[in-house]
């Protein structure tokens, strides 16, 4: 497998993503967006920071579980139930400094989204890596 990340000349500069990500794999692995929930289902406490820990965790292992990692994300885009900018840096500052950091060095968009699909959930993270 290999990963190409780049950032074209002409391209604004980014906070650590690249603008395009080509992917020559075996495998393509896609993870259902995952939510803040714990093993028992409820929702994670702690508020943002909480519910981005919970999240981080919960890719881990769905990752783990398909024989990858982090090196092998290809592809991310971030909810967060904000209009607020800080909010959604907050979350990205969180991510890039947790165990899945290089996930967020290849494609990736971060969106503030009025509502996501369970109540009081301010975080979804949807992954897709390669192998």
């Amino acid at each position: 497998m290999t990963i190409e990340r780049t950032n074209p000349a002409g391209l604004h500069a980014t906070p650590g993503y690249h603008h395009v990500t080509k992917v020559t794999a075996d495998q393509l692995i896609f993870l259902a967006g995952q939510c803040p929930l714990t093993a028992e289902g409820e929702l994670a406490s702690g508020g943002l920071v909480g519910q981005t820990d919970q999240v981080i965790q919960n890719v881990l292992l769905a990752l783990e579980s398909a024989s990858a990692g982090p090196g092998h994300v290809v592809r991310t885009v971030i909810y967060v139930v904000s209009s607020v900018r800080e909010d959604l840096s907050q979350v990205w500052a969180q991510l890039n400094a947790s165990p899945l950091a290089p996930a967020f060095s290849t494609a990736s968009t971060l969106l503030g989204v009025a509502q996501l699909g369970f109540p009081g959930q301010l975080v979804e993270l949807d992954v897709t890596a390669a192998l």
